[in-house]
């Protein structure tokens, strides 16, 4: 049996990279996907016609989740489309390459869209996604955080600091939640997905290999959020570190 048959999940940012491989992973195991984006639409829409041509469920659903009104434009027209909300993935994220020293092009655009789409674009789509959440036996949010916001190195200090925060919203949206709604989070090591401008000798050193002596992929972090959405029924207000072990083996 499937692990998400006859349920709906909202992947914000679900176009391209990590959020179109939740997308995917979650259709092929039952689920109704809306595939949210802003600007990606060619992406979006041919993540959905995937999914449609493999016997599934599908919606895309351009949104700026950074604004509120537009997050709640997004929740409403899942749950009109799919008759209700059992996940909300909120994956969306903004950034630009700055090194951390040079304070001085920290400009109002980067910070201000760093944090909107980060932080508060997770909370406007969990606090409007919470009434439809409670009305599932199976409701869970789950944050895609960074492992920046572990080891205070990114694309920006920025980012660093809006990962960090979205960790923190995760515990605390667990407790305000719970026993209702799960809430946790994923904070994926370096992928390459094309998301960051980084200059090429800051990407070579990126690429270094990890602990386990292999790459880390956009599938690994999907395996994990099925693994939280359909099976950690007792796991709520945890990060788990997708980085082999990077952060934690230093």
């Amino acid at each position: 049996m499937m692990k998400f048959e006859k349920k709906t999940v909202v992947v914000t940012g679900g176009s391209t990279g990590i959020g179109r491989a939740m997308c995917l992973a979650f259709a092929r195991e039952g689920a109704a996907v809306v595939v949210n984006y802003n600007r990606s639409k060619t992406e979006a829409d041919e993540v959905v016609a995937q999914i449609e041509n493999c016997g599934g469920r599908a919606l895309a659903v351009q949104a700026d989740v950074s604004r509120d009104r537009e997050a709640r434009r997004l929740i409403a027209s899942s749950v009109d489309r799919f008759s209700g909300l059992d996940l909300l993935i909120n994956n969306a994220g903004w950034t630009r390459f700055i090194p951390h020293h040079e304070l001085e092009r920290l400009s109002d655009e980067v910070l201000e869209n760093t944090w909107g789409v980060i932080v508060n674009g997770s909370i406007y789509c969990s606090r409007v996604a919470v009434p439809h959440l409670k009305a599932s036996s199976a409701a869970s949010i789950i944050n895609i955080t960074s492992i920046a916001a572990y080891t205070a190195q990114g694309s920006s200090l920025i980012y660093v600091a809006a990962k960090a925060a979205l960790t923190s919203v995760t515990k605390a949206l667990a407790r305000a939640l719970a026993p209702e709604i799960r809430v946790n989070a994923i904070a994926p090591g370096f992928i390459d997905t094309g998301f960051v401008n980084w200059t090429p000798e800051v990407l070579e050193g990126l690429q270094k290999p990890t602990r386990l002596g292999s790459t880390i992929d956009s599938e690994d972090v999907a395996k994990a959020a099925l693994y939280l959405a359909a099976d950690a029924k007792s796991t709520t207000g945890q990060t788990i570190l997708v980085d082999a072990g990077n952060a934690a083996l230093g």
